[in-house]
C-alpha cells in the first residue's frame, strides 16, 4: 500500500472512529441510554423516555461538543508549539497562558475577600470565572507578544514564557497560603478541569474562538513545513519569520486561552497527541499532521470524557486525572516501540 492510500485509509478509520466515540460518549453516564435512543434524539425522532431526550440535549451533547473542541484546539496548539520551538516537550501552555489563566481565577476565587461585596457575587459566577481566566491569559499573551516582537531568538521566547509561568505560580501560591479551605476547594476543582458545566452560549463562544485559532493554524501550515529545517532555511525561502512567529503564537494563545477559560487547564492532550499523530502517520508534513492531530485530539478527549463518567456509577472523575493516566502510558509505549523499530 502506497503512502497516499495508507493515509486515506487512516483518515477514514479516524473519522468513523470519532463519530462512533461521539455516539458512545452520549450514551454513557450515570444513566445508560441505548445507542438507538441517542440516534433518535439527535435526528429529531421520538425517544422511549422524555427524560433521556432532556439529558442528551441539555447535558451530554454540550459536554461531548466541548470535548471535541478542547481535544482539537489543544492538540493543534501543541503541534504549533513543538514545531516553532523545535522541542518535543513543548505544549500549548509553554507560553505561560495556563499560569496566566490560573492567576486570574485565583485572584477572583482566593482573593474574593479583598473584592467589594457587590462584585464578589458577579465574579464568582461561572461567567465571572471565565472572564477572569480570559483576562489572565490575555495579559500574559500581550506580555509574550511584546517580548517576542523585540527578541530575534525563538528559544528566548520559550524561556520568557516559562519565567512568566513561574512568576504567576508564585503569586497564586501566595494567594493560596492566605485562603480559606472553601476557597482552596473551589480553586482546586477549577484546576482539575471540567467539561460538564458549559451552557450552549458558552459552547458557541468557545466554538468561535477555536475556529479562529484553527483557521490561523491552517494558514501557518506552509511556514511550519519550512521551519522544520530551521529558521535560516525558512528565511532563505522568503518567509517573513517574525510575522509567522507572531501568527503562530497568537493562534496558540487563542486556542489554549479560550479552552482554559471555559474548561480549565487540561493536561497531556496538547503535549502527547502531536507525537501520536506523527508516529501513526509516519510523516512530518504539517498538511497531514494538522488534520490527523485534529481527529486524534477529538477522539482521545471523547475517550477520556467517557472514562471520567465511570459508566453506570454516580461519580465523575476529574478530566485532568483521566487524560494523564490514560495518555502517559500510551505515549511511553509508542516512543519505546518507535525506538525498537529504529534499533
Amino acid at each position: 500500500m502506497n503512502h497516499t492510500n495508507r493515509n486515506t485509509a487512516l483518515f477514514t478509520i479516524l473519522t468513523i472512529g470519532m463519530g462512533c466515540l461521539f455516539m458512545v460518549n452520549l450514551s454513557l453516564g450515570s444513566v445508560s441510554i441505548p445507542l438507538k435512543e441517542v440516534f433518535n434524539s439527535l435526528t429529531g425522532g421520538v425517544t422511549s423516555k422524555e427524560t433521556w431526550d432532556y439529558i442528551i440535549v441539555n447535558y451530554r451533547l454540550p459536554k461531548a461538543i466541548a470535548a471535541i473542541l478542547v481535544g482539537m484546539g489543544l492538540s493543534v496548539s501543541g503541534l504549533l508549539m513543538q514545531t516553532l520551538f523545535r522541542n518535543p516537550l513543548a505544549g500549548p501552555y509553554v507560553l505561560g497562558l495556563s499560569s496566566g489563566a490560573s492567576l486570574g481565577v485565583a485572584a477572583v476565587i482566593l482573593g474574593a475577600a479583598f473584592l467589594p461585596q457587590s462584585l464578589t457575587a458577579i465574579m464568582l459566577s461561572s461567567y465571572g470565572i471565565v472572564l477572569a481566566s480570559s483576562l489572565g491569559s490575555f495579559l500574559v499573551l500581550m506580555a509574550v507578544l511584546a517580548v517576542s516582537y523585540r527578541l530575534r531568538d525563538t528559544m528566548a521566547i520559550l524561556i520568557v514564557g516559562l519565567m512568566f509561568g513561574s512568576l504567576t505560580s508564585a503569586i497564586v501560591g501566595t494567594l493560596t497560603y492566605f485562603s480559606t479551605a472553601e476557597q482552596l476547594q473551589k480553586f482546586t476543582f477549577w484546576s482539575l478541569g471540567n467539561l460538564g458545566n458549559l451552557s450552549w452560549t458558552s459552547i458557541g463562544i468557545l466554538l468561535v474562538c477555536v475556529l479562529i485559532g484553527l483557521i490561523l493554524s491552517l494558514f501557518s501550515i506552509k511556514p511550519l513545513n519550512a521551519l522544520l529545517l530551521g529558521e535560516n532555511y525558512a528565511r532563505s525561502l522568503g518567509l517573513n519569520y517574525k510575522r509567522t512567529r507572531l501568527i503562530i503564537i497568537f493562534a496558540t494563545s487563542v486556542l489554549a486561552g479560550s479552552i482554559t477559560a471555559f474548561a480549565g487547564p487540561i493536561a497531556f492532550i496538547g503535549l502527547a497527541v502531536p507525537h501520536i499523530a506523527k508516529l501513526v502517520f509516519q510523516t512530518s508534513n504539517h498538511t497531514i499532521l494538522f488534520w490527523s492531530t485534529l481527529l486524534f485530539g477529538a477522539s482521545i478527549m471523547l475517550i477520556c470524557d467517557s472514562i471520567s463518567q465511570v459508566p453506570g456509577g454516580d461519580i465523575t472523575l476529574p478530566i485532568n486525572a483521566v487524560t494523564s493516566v490514560f495518555g502517559a502510558p500510551i505515549v511511553i509505549w509508542l516512543l519505546v516501540r518507535k525506538r525498537k523499530m529504529i534499533g
